[in-house]
């Protein structure tokens, strides 16, 4: 009889230790790779920005769909100047801009080319995919198409949300964009009491419960909730 209750008693003993080693271990561990997962999100957070901020540009107005913003990612083109050289401290002095050197160098005079020091100096415009312009070609077309999904989910896509009716305090129209990932679509797997307790204190805050980029409220230049 006392040799159970001793095997019962080390059993509840070593049972305490490790809940008590685990309570320790499972935040520390959700912690670790909640950072690392939100490292990628924020990055395809920023990849979208870029896209949206240049269809804006082009275009006068945020596309209200992740699909046609990877088109436009695909297909699209951008003008982009072609650089050689740099203007010295002298040339600026002496009034020299960008503008009067590529125009001098346009004329073709060789002489006045020389003497303005503008040897090498070059300012093409030519147009490249926006691949290309926005990304470096870091993208093949067919990893684009995943950009719309939030990483680490199960082909979730991201949230996005327009508000084209915001009008400034001095009567200025401005398109808003909001692109958003829940932790749930991303988090869940790792630990789900975890994930709801991060929620759970999101909440609390006032504080959006995942990462995001822009607001439909007011303007705030496109930023991160992480910025």
């Amino acid at each position: 009889m006392k040799t159970t209750i001793k095997v019962l008693l080390f059993a509840a003993i070593g049972m305490l230790t490790y809940l008590c080693i685990m309570s320790i271990l499972t935040p520390i561990k959700f912690e670790r790779e909640r950072a690392q997962r939100e490292k990628v999100v924020i990055e395809t957070l920023i990849n979208l920005r870029t896209a949206q901020i240049e269809h804006r540009d082009q275009k006068g107005y945020y596309t209200g769909s992740l699909d046609s913003l990877v088109t436009f990612i695909k297909t699209g083109k951008k003008k982009v100047v072609l650089k050689e050289g740099v203007l010295s401290d002298a040339q600026l002095l002496a009034g020299l801009t960008e503008a009067k050197a590529a125009a001098i160098v346009r004329r073709g005079n060789q002489r006045e080319i020389t003497e303005n020091g503008l040897t090498g100096f070059r300012r093409d415009t030519t147009t490249v995919s926006l691949l290309q312009a926005l990304y470096e070609n870091k993208f093949t077309p067919q990893q684009i198409e995943n950009l719309k999904y939030i990483p680490f989910s199960e082909q979730v896509v991201f949230e996005m949300e327009l508000n084209n009716s915001y009008v400034s305090s001095n009567g200025i129209s401005i398109p808003l964009c909001e692109i958003r990932a829940p932790y749930r679509t991303f988090l869940f797997d790792v630990n789900r009491q975890e994930t709801l307790n991060l929620i759970d204190l999101q909440e609390k805050l006032e504080k959006y419960a995942g990462l995001k980029v822009g607001a439909v409220n007011e303007p705030n230049n496109f930023a991160g909730n992480w910025e």
